[in-house]
C-alpha cells in the first residue's frame, strides 16, 4: 500500500514540479528545454531527488542545474500551493542522462551492425 501512494505523489510532483519550472521560473539559465524525467521521493516525504533531462550543451547543463539546484526553495513553495500534502520535500535536482546513453548504446549498435555487414562481404 505504502509503495503506490508514493508512486502517485511521485507522478504528482513529476507534474507539478515540470509545470512550475515552466511557468514560474524566470531564470535565465532555466530554458524552455527542461524535462521531469522521475521524482524519487523519500520514505517520510521529506526529501525528493528530480531527474531532468536538459536539450543543451554540456556546459549549459551544469549552468541549468545549478540554477535548478538554487530555485529548489522557490520551486517548492510554488508546487506546494498546488499539492495537499502534509510535507512538501526539499528538492534535489540531479542530471537524467538516460538518453544520451540509450543514444550511444544505439550508435555503438549501429557500428557493430555496419562491421558485420563489411565481413559479409
Amino acid at each position: 500500500m505504502k509503495k503506490n501512494r508514493l508512486a502517485r505523489v511521485n507522478s504528482l510532483l513529476k507534474e507539478v514540479i515540470f509545470e512550475v519550472i515552466q511557468k514560474e521560473v524566470r531564470n535565465p539559465h532555466v530554458t524552455t528545454f527542461v524535462s521531469v524525467t522521475q521524482v524519487d521521493t523519500s520514505a517520510d516525504l521529506h526529501h525528493a531527488k528530480v531527474s531532468v533531462s536538459l536539450v543543451c550543451s554540456d556546459e549549459e547543463k551544469s549552468q541549468v542545474l545549478s540554477a535548478l539546484n538554487s530555485a529548489a526553495g522557490f520551486i517548492a513553495v510554488h508546487a506546494a500551493k498546488k499539492v495537499k500534502i502534509r510535507y512538501f520535500p526539499s528538492l534535489t535536482f540531479k542530471l537524467d542522462t538516460s538518453i544520451e546513453e540509450h543514444m550511444r548504446i544505439q550508435e555503438i549498435l549501429r557500428d557493430i551492425e555496419k562491421e558485420r555487414l563489411s565481413r559479409e562481404h
